[in-house]
């Protein structure tokens, strides 16, 4: 789906997004605490809710609720794709001002909801939960996740206690930005961060899960990790990969030839045979690594260039743009609009 134009004004002014898998008996208390929370703030809304392939009454109790409830919007996908890919069609499919993102085990509070959407309208970009009293297990919860939280800050940068809380306010055409994959959903601070946007981290509400069984454990840690390494990458080289495979490539290729030179001088000079020496060897394949480091920034560089142009993609974000009375929008500002009346 392409990115709504920022100047398009948007239709409401909060899209709700609910991933949503095997959670039928959480459902219907989570829709009364939703519109309990949104309707004394006189905001028009949306609450999506992303069926991600649940094989239990999930999507029977969405849809008999969708046929009293004008705010709900449904959306089924054929298999389980993931917590990431039921957000990305959330956001998607929003039409919000504002989108916020919450799960659908009842753990995340829907009272904080306006508290967030008030600091929205303070001036933030994104606004992210902190489950500061956070109702988990420790050893197979929490610990793996204080560590976590610390490694996605020290290597993104974007410093918060809490990457793993799902609850998170953000403005539509931020929001509208990203793109997700993988399990990137836990790393949206981060990605926003490329664009350029003011985070703000809040504590919110934690609940003990009250019905079914987690979906998350020890084991989504090494897909984390990998993913971290792609965030990071994208962060930092997406536009300008030459310069991460490059510089790899012209330091192994130059410590190469300097081990050449040096054997090939005590060959010349010395007599000494090259026969036996390992070195020669190691100098000969970072050479050759090198040369391979090298193409392999030339046609990362192309693949970069090719996915921005075919995509009409930017390498900024303009957060917005003042015209004065005397210019015209998309003309040179340093001079005055020419005159439609022709002499």
């Amino acid at each position: 789906m392409t990115e709504r134009p920022p100047t398009s004004p948007p239709e409401l002014d909060v899209s709700i997004v609910v991933p949503v898998h095997n959670e039928e008996q959480s459902l219907s208390p989570l829709l009364e605490q939703l519109h309990a929370a949104l309707r004394p703030t006189g905001r028009s809304y949306e609450l999506i809710f992303v069926d991600d392939g649940s094989t239990d009454a999930s999507h029977r109790v969405l849809s008999e609720a969708a046929q009293t409830d004008g705010a709900l919007v449904i959306i089924r996908f054929r298999r389980n794709f993931g917590q990431t890919a039921a957000l990305q069609a959330g956001i998607d499919a929003s039409r919000g001002g504002k989108v916020v993102l919450i799960d659908a085990d009842l753990q995340n509070d829907p009272s904080d909801i306006p508290t967030m959407l008030d600091k929205l309208e303070n001036g933030y970009d994104l606004v992210a939960g902190w489950r500061a009293r956070r109702q988990d297990p420790w050893l197979n919860r929490r610990l793996p996740s204080m560590i976590a939280n610390r490694i996605i800050s020290v290597a993104t940068g974007v410093r918060l206690h809490d990457y793993g809380c799902t609850l998170k306010a953000i403005s539509g055409d931020v929001a509208r930005k990203l793109r997700l994959y993988g399990e990137m959903h836990r790393f949206i601070p981060a990605l926003a961060s490329w664009i350029g946007v003011r985070i703000l981290e809040m504590p919110v509400q934690h609940h003990p899960r009250r019905f079914g069984t987690s979906k998350y454990g020890i084991s989504r840690t090494l897909r984390v990790v990998l993913d971290l390494i792609t965030v990071r990458f994208m962060q930092t080289y997406l536009v300008r990969p030459m310069q991460v495979f490059g510089l790899a490539g012209l330091l192994f290729s130059l410590l190469g030839v300097v081990l050449c030179a040096w054997l090939a001088f005590e060959k010349l000079v010395h007599g000494i045979g090259l026969a036996n020496r390992p070195l020669l060897l190691l100098g000969i394949l970072l050479v050759v690594v090198g040369v391979q480091l090298l193409s392999l920034g030339l046609v990362a560089d192309v693949v970069s260039r090719t996915y921005h142009e075919s995509q009409n993609k930017r390498p900024y974000h303009v957060r917005d743009q003042v015209t004065g009375p005397g210019c015209r929008p998309g003309t040179d500002l340093a001079r005055p609009a020419p005159s439609d009346q022709t002499v």
